[in-house]
């Protein structure tokens, strides 16, 4: 029996990816989502921001990512995006050019620049289709030839993959099965073959742990909590600002329907104060402009 983590969690999808001493793991999933074949394939494989846990114990984890290159000098940057933010189109545009073009200095030669992947792994629903895996690639708009091919986005909607374990076929939907419901499953599934896949689920184990690791990853999900409480806090005060607004609007137009019902019926200014609660600069004002 196991009992595996939530891949989605920031100290565990660092901890499994990120892993500089297990990277079948990565070589793994990188060939699989970007199907690499034959002289394609990634051998090997730098991890450029390795796993540290004292570098991410207390970060947030709005934005995971994990970036390495391979032999050739092809970028990769795999990023776990656990909710939707402002810009996040033009956030990951941003990432991989910056990536791509961070390659060469100022005079190099262009043709240094090797091709940068960006892997968008979400949390949630981004795109229309109902597609949880899909491609994007820069394509002339009439002819569609894909000329300008240095710069690729791969991106998984979570949300939108919904196979059972036993309605698997391909290493891409094992891998995905994997990040998504690792954490509901009590043992590896039978059909793994993959070595990489097979690594990712040991290495998945909350056994395999050590007690500063599994602190870290508790940790991230008590400061997803606290942001949660945060923000339904300032919720639940801006609606209780709203209602308070929104009765004493209220009872202020109250007090003007009173006055304008007196002055209607003859009383004087004075008077009319005195019954509604308003000032008599106040009244003196409604009474003109009923004029």
């Amino acid at each position: 029996m196991m009992r595996f983590v939530d891949v989605t969690n920031d100290v565990a999808f660092r901890r499994i990816f990120g892993n500089e001493n297990k990277t079948k793991i990565l070589i793994s999933f990188l060939n699989a989502m970007l199907k690499f074949e034959g002289n394609h394939r990634i051998a090997e494989v730098q991890i450029i921001n390795p796993y540290q846990l004292l570098r991410i114990a207390g970060e947030k984890a709005s934005i995971i990512d994990v970036r390495a290159k391979d032999m050739r000098g092809r970028q990769f940057v795999i990023e776990m995006q656990v909710a939707e933010v402002n810009g996040f189109a033009k956030r990951v545009q941003y990432y991989a050019c910056r990536d791509y073009s961070m390659q060469i200095n100022s005079g190099d030669n262009y043709s240094k620049l090797q091709p940068t992947f960006f892997i968008g792994i979400l949390d949630f629903n981004f795109f229309k289709s109902k597609n949880y895996l899909s491609n994007h690639i820069i394509l002339d708009e009439i002819t569609h030839e894909h000329k300008l091919d240095d710069i690729k986005f791969t991106f998984i909607e979570l949300k939108k993959f919904n196979l059972k374990a036993n309605q698997l076929k391909t290493l891409i939907e094992k891998w995905i099965f994997f990040i998504k419901n690792a954490e509901n499953l009590a043992v590896i599934p039978t059909d793994i073959e993959d070595e990489g896949l097979l690594e990712a689920y040991k290495d998945a184990d909350r056994y395999s742990w050590d007690k500063e690791e599994l602190i870290a990853y508790d940790n991230v999900f008590i400061a997803q909590r606290d942001a949660i409480g945060r923000i339904e806090l300032a919720e639940k005060r801006a609606m209780a600002k709203g209602l308070e607004k929104g009765m004493e609007k209220g009872k202020i137009e109250e007090k003007y329907e009173v006055a304008k019902r007196c002055l209607n019926n003859g009383m004087s200014i004075e008077l009319t104060a005195q019954i509604s609660g308003l000032s008599v600069k106040e009244v003196a004002a409604i009474q003109k402009n009923s004029h």
